[in-house]
Formats: C-alpha cells, sequence, structure tokens
C-alpha cells in the first residue's frame, strides 16, 4: 500500500447511509483508503499510464510508483481522471459488476466477497463489493483488511515464484543444449545413413544388371544345350556341320580383315578427298549451296545404332528402316518397363544413339545426353516419333547445319 494510507481513514458512516439505495457508489465516493489497493490490483500499471496521459497536457516522465500515487490522489474527487477510471473500472469488470447487481442484501455480497477470495480472483469482485449500494462500512474496511492481506501473500509468492522462475531457466538452458547436441548427433547419424542407403542402392543396381547378364547368358546356353542335345543321335551330321562352321568362321575372319583394311583405305580416300575439296575452297570463289538431295546420309553399314524412346508400335519400323540400311539396331524405351541401369550398357555398345524427345522421360533424356557429351558419342535428337521423321532425320545428319526436328 502507498505511504499516504498507512493511517486508514473512512468517511462518516452517516455519508455512506445517505447514499444507500439502488445507486452503486462511484470512485470519488469511496474512503480515500479503498482507492491505492483498488487502484493497484484493478488496474495494470501500462494501462494506468496510459489513462492518466490521456487527461494530462504533458505526458507524464515519473516511474510507476509516482503515477500510482498521483491516480491515488486524483481519486479522492469527481474530476477528468477520476471519472475515466470510473468508466474504465466498469467496462473491465462488467460481467461481475452484473452477477453483484443480484444480490439485495449486505449478507450476499458478504458471502460473494467470501468466494472470490477463496478463488483467488479478487479484482473483479473487490472492485463490485465497494461500489455495491448495500457494502457497509464495516465490509468496507473488511474487505480493505483482505486486500492488504492478500497483496502481501501475492507479494511472497512472486518471490517464489521468481526463485523458481531462475531455476527452470537454468534447466531449460541446460535442456536447450542437450537438446541442440541431440539434434546435430541425429543429423550426422541421419546423414551417414542416407549415405550408406545411396551405397547399397548403387550396390543393388550393379547386382541387378550383373543378374540381368547372367539370365540372357543362362537362356543363350540352354538354348544352345538344346541344339546340341538334338544333334547327339547323328554325330556324324554334327561332326560335318562342325566342318563347316570352322570353314565358315575361317572365312569369316579373312573377310572381316579384307572389310577392316577397305574401311581403312576409304577413310584415308575420304581424308584426301575433304582436304583436297577444303584447299579447292579456298583457292575458288564462293559457290552456291550444295542442294540436300546431293548430300549422301552417312554410312551405316556395320553400326549399331541405338533408339531411345518411341512408340511401342513403331520399334518394328524403325528396326526394318536401319536393318535396310545395313546396320544393327537396338531399342531401350528409356526406363518405362526395361530396367534404366541398362541404358548406359546399351549406349556403350552404340556407335550412334537416336533420342525420340517426344516420347521419352526428363531423366533419360538427360542421362542420354551426358553420356554422349562425356564420352565423345554422336547422338540425334528426334522431336516427332514416325518413322518418316526419323528418315528424314538420318538424311539430315550429313548435312553442314541441320534443322527442323532433327538436331545434334
Amino acid at each position: 500500500m502507498c505511504d499516504h494510507d498507512k493511517k486508514p481513514h473512512f468517511a462518516h458512516p452517516d455519508a455512506l447511509d445517505e447514499s444507500a439505495g439502488s445507486r452503486r457508489r462511484r470512485l470519488w465516493e469511496l474512503p480515500t483508503n479503498c482507492h491505492c489497493p483498488l487502484i493497484g490490483v484493478c488496474l495494470p500499471l501500462a494501462l494506468l499510464r496510459r489513462l492518466v496521459n490521456k487527461v494530462v497536457v504533458r505526458p507524464v516522465e515519473g516511474d510507476d510508483y509516482d503515477v500510482h500515487v498521483w491516480a491515488v490522489h486524483e481519486c479522492a474527487t469527481r474530476n477528468k481522471l477520476s471519472e475515466l477510471l470510473q468508466r474504465t473500472l466498469d467496462e473491465r469488470f462488467a460481467a461481475v459488476l452484473r452477477q453483484f447487481r443480484t444480490l439485495r442484501d449486505a449478507q450476499a455480497v458478504q458471502a460473494a466477497w467470501r468466494q472470490a477470495v477463496e478463488r483467488g480472483d479478487v479484482a473483479g469482485a473487490f472492485w463490485a463489493t465497494l461500489t455495491h449500494p448495500r457494502c457497509d462500512m464495516p465490509m468496507i474496511e473488511a474487505a480493505v483488511r483482505d486486500m492488504h492481506m492478500i497483496q502481501h501473500q501475492a507479494g511472497a509468492s512472486a518471490r517464489v515464484d521468481l526463485t523458481r522462475f531462475a531455476e527452470l531457466q537454468k534447466q531449460c538452458a541446460g535442456l536447450s543444449r542437450e537438446l541442440e547436441q541431440t539434434r546435430d548427433k541425429t543429423a550426422r547419424a541421419a546423414d551417414a545413413k542416407g549415405k550408406e542407403a545411396l551405397r547399397l542402392a548403387e550396390q543393388l543396381a550393379g547386382l541387378r544388371a550383373e543378374l540381368a547378364a547372367r539370365d540372357v547368358a543362362i537362356e543363350a546356353l540352354q538354348e544352345r544345350l538344346e541344339a546340341l542335345t538334338a544333334t547327339l543321335p547323328d554325330m556324324r551330321d554334327r561332326e560335318r556341320l562342325k566342318r563347316r562352321a570352322d570353314e565358315a568362321q575361317e572365312r569369316e575372319q579373312k573377310l572381316a580383315l579384307e572389310l577392316m583394311q577397305l574401311r581403312q583405305q576409304a577413310a584415308a580416300r575420304a581424308r584426301q578427298d575433304a582436304a583436297a575439296v577444303a584447299a579447292a575452297a579456298m583457292a575458288a570463289p564462293p559457290a552456291t549451296a550444295v542442294p540436300a538431295a546431293a548430300v549422301e546420309a552417312p554410312a551405316l553399314v556395320d553400326k549399331t545404332v541405338l533408339c531411345v524412346g518411341g512408340r511401342s508400335g513403331n520399334v518394328p519400323n524403325y528396326r526394318e528402316l536401319l536393318e535396310r540400311e545395313g546396320a544393327r539396331f537396338m531399342h531401350h524405351d528409356g526406363g518405362l518397363e526395361q530396367a534404366s541401369e541398362l541404358l548406359d550398357t546399351s549406349l556403350a555398345a552404340a556407335d550412334l544413339v537416336i533420342c525420340q524427345t517426344g516420347c521419352i522421360s526428363h531423366q533419360a533424356y538427360w542421362r542420354v545426353k551426358d553420356f554422349c557429351k562425356r564420352n565423345g558419342k554422336r547422338c540425334l535428337f528426334v522431336d516427332n516419333p514416325s518413322t518418316s521423321s526419323l528418315s528424314v532425320c538420318l538424311r539430315k545428319a550429313a548435312e553442314p547445319a541441320t534443322s527442323g526436328a532433327c538436331r545434334e
């Protein structure tokens, strides 16, 4: 309580009796010793400072105690501040005032006050009790005494709570450090698990590719075994066929050697012709562009051509077109049904790659493009998956600058 309220001052009992009736008392009609606990308990300091600054010309610059003392002093008379405080208290505790309005005698008011004290919710009940028409001087004095002791108990509890709060802050800081350490450990463990999972996934992909290759080899051996089993009854025929096969293999090796020599000679002649053409082009005046029809398509004889993507219904047409040109045809659907791990194996075995950009996933597209760029392998990109577009692309591949649906 404030220093100026150490000695309780009560108005004469007759003064309160004259106001007895149905009208509630006003703030300035209460005894002066009620103002200190009333303002201190019922109005927060921040709200009290705003209310005081509304009625003064210049904002109050004192501390919270100065604002409190000045507001308590002004409550003794009716003025702008006391009227503003009266309205604010009525608005803040309107619900409690409605409950107390139904009380018709002093005993009911006293009982309601005691119940509020037991609950610990005394701010609104204190204001409603002091201003109630049936609250007499003894009841006012008892309410002020109760509030005085409640404030002492609240202060002691606040000190205990502050001590406990400081301890809890220390515990919270320790727990926060432990939590951060645990998070770091968890993040490191998750990173290690992720790397291990990636390594196992790569190992699994390799094992799957190896298993697929083994399945193919087993199937070929099974077919060969069946063929050998079928020839066992006729040994002479088998020996004769073996001799023919050996002779055919020798002829094939000779022809392969001759073909290699012819290719080397053709390549040497082509380089000589290209050098001669380049020298002639530098010496001769600019000529008109060579028609597209005069440019031959790149030689595909004995070349392995890999077609990635495309519609499944057009794959036989792709095969027929390329084999008609003398090429060996390979196909991979880009990972839709065939294993995507086999794509790199097929790319490595191909001499020329045709990528159907209109019917291929983004992942397969970038995988093909990156592989061909890293390994220096030629790749043609076809936007339209039709057979005619593929034929046009093969013809335009030999032109100096390609355009349209086919690009490198």
